[in-house]
């Protein structure tokens, strides 16, 4: 007889939430079942948003005794176990919306679009629900849903980095593969976030980091162009992995709105946001302007993935920068 699989998690990868969600996640199926989940093995896939992506590939899960969709795109199969989200583009259409209500009516799929981070969804139900202790990951989740609902004290504290749990963000959004993800799972299930963040290791690949990342924002300061209620950011001329409105967000802090077009060597890019410091009321709902274009995310903050394309990505922004003037 051929051993159980193990527990696939598929998790929004290179992601603070993402990580946290997974953590979580795997406390409470360890603790709703010690003696089967103690024994299986916990797989850990990061999810990213491709052109023509529109949620996890089924077969990650062929071998799973148990699987999960953690803070990512809905997708109907009927190897799916377990799912939790909070974005408003969680459900690509009507057959996602009755597969995912199936799931709920068996108590294993959780929705909450008014959830600030898919980490404080998955405390809550393992707490309200389960009735499972997660005291010790208070620190954890807390961290979470400040870094998902851009809750900082001031724009510049992103910026800027300077705080151990902001450095270890900055190594996951840049080097998070599957195997760092995997290892930051087993960390942090076993010990406190702030210690974590000081791991030797992890300053170690932090250190790199931050160079390009001071270069990065002084690429944004250089290419800014401030359009009526838009930031506009052009970052088409050179490849980019990773793109902070923080910036915009503390130089302008007046400008409701932000557009960021940035590509990889694979595809294009265009971010779109909300100042959460601006006095001035949001009239946009971003996920569904990021929607109608094959994108995502939540009313505050969304994403486009596309072909690499830089000048359909160009028009595609600038076209949104319009949009958002009205």
């Amino acid at each position: 007889m051929s051993p159980p699989g193990p527990v696939v998690v598929a998790t929004h990868g290179h992601c603070f939430d993402g990580l946290a969600s997974a953590v979580l996640f795997t406390h409470l199926l360890r603790s709703i079942d010690a003696g089967r989940y103690a024994q299986l093995p916990f797989v850990y896939r990061g999810q990213a948003y491709d052109p023509g992506k529109s949620g996890v590939d089924p077969a990650i899960f062929a071998n799973a005794s148990e699987s999960a969709i953690l803070d990512f795109r809905y997708t109907a199969t009927d190897r799916l176990t377990w799912y939790f989200d909070h974005h408003v583009s969680a459900f690509p259409g009507d057959a996602e919306r009755a597969h995912f209500a199936a799931l709920q009516q068996r108590g294993r799929a959780f929705y909450d679009a008014k959830a600030g981070s898919c980490t404080m969804l998955v405390d809550r139900t393992a707490r309200s629900t389960f009735g499972v202790d997660t005291a010790r990951f208070e620190e954890l989740v807390r961290w979470a849903d400040m870094i998902d609902t851009a809750g900082f004290p001031t724009p510049m504290m992103a910026v800027e980095r300077t705080h151990p749990e902001m450095k270890l963000l900055a190594v996951i959004e840049q080097q998070g593969d599957d195997k760092l993800l995997s290892d930051l799972a087993v960390r942090l299930s076993q010990r406190p976030l702030s210690e974590v963040a000081v791991d030797p290791d992890l300053v170690a690949r932090f250190t790199p980091l931050d160079a390009l990342h001071r270069e990065h924002v002084n690429r944004i300061r250089a290419r800014a162009q401030h359009r009526g209620a838009v930031v506009w950011v052009d970052l088409l001329e050179l490849p980019v992995e990773t793109v902070t409105k923080f910036v915009t967000y503390a130089d302008y802090p007046d400008v409701p709105y932000s557009v960021v077009a940035s590509r990889t060597e694979k595809r294009c890019k265009i971010s779109v946001g909300y100042n959460p410091w601006c006095k001035i009321p949001r009239t946009h709902d971003i996920a569904r302007i990021c929607e109608r274009h094959g994108g995502g995310g939540h009313p505050v903050v969304g994403a486009i993935a596309l072909p690499a394309d830089v000048e359909r990505c160009r028009k595609l922004a600038l076209e949104i920068v319009e949009e958002l003037q009205r």
